[in-house]
C-alpha cells in the first residue's frame, strides 16, 4: 500500500507514464504549485520548497528502485517538485506569459543538462534524481530574473 502510494505521487498521478514526453507532462503539475507559492513571502516560499524537496528525495530514490534503478522516465516528482524554484521572489511570474517562458526554460535546462546538471546524476539515488532538476530550475531562474531586470530597466524608464 505504501509502495503505491510513492509511486503515485513520483510518477506525477499516472503522468510519468506518458509514452513520450513524460518530464514535460510531469512538470505541468509544477505550473500550479509555483502560482500558489508565488502567493508567499519569498522567505516562506524558500522554506515551502525546501521541505517540498526534502519529501521528494526519498520518494524518488524509493520509486527509483522499485522501477529499476536511476533517474527512469516515469519519476516526475523531481520535476514538477522542482520546477516552482524557477520562480521564488519574482512576483512578475505571476503573468501568464512569464509563467510560460520559465515552464519552457526549465524544460530546456532539464533536456539539455548543461554543466554542472550533466554531473549531478552521478551521485545517484533520490538525491542525485531532484538534484539535477533542481540545477535546472535555478539556472532558469537566472535567467528569467536577468530577463526582468533588462526588461525594467529599458521598459520602465
Amino acid at each position: 500500500m505504501i509502495e503505491n502510494a510513492v509511486l503515485v505521487v513520483a510518477t506525477g498521478f499516472g503522468l510519468g507514464w506518458l509514452p513520450w514526453a513524460p518530464g514535460t507532462f510531469g512538470s505541468l503539475l509544477g505550473l500550479p504549485l509555483a502560482w500558489w507559492l508565488l502567493g508567499y513571502p519569498p522567505g516562506r516560499q524558500v522554506v515551502i520548497m525546501a521541505v517540498l524537496l526534502a519529501v521528494a528525495v526519498p520518494f524518488c530514490h524509493w520509486a527509483s528502485l522499485w522501477l529499476g534503478g536511476g533517474d527512469v522516465p516515469q519519476i516526475v516528482a523531481d520535476e514538477y517538485l522542482a520546477f516552482p524554484i524557477a520562480m521564488i521572489g519574482l512576483a512578475m511570474a505571476r503573468r501568464p506569459w512569464v509563467l510560460g517562458v520559465v515552464f519552457v526554460l526549465f524544460r530546456l535546462f532539464d533536456a539539455i543538462k548543461p554543466p554542472p546538471i550533466n554531473h549531478i546524476e552521478a551521485i545517484g539515488g533520490g538525491l542525485g534524481i531532484v538534484l539535477d532538476d533542481v540545477l535546472a530550475a535555478i539556472y532558469a531562474w537566472i535567467v528569467l530574473a536577468m530577463g526582468i531586470a533588462l526588461w525594467r530597466r529599458y521598459h520602465l524608464r
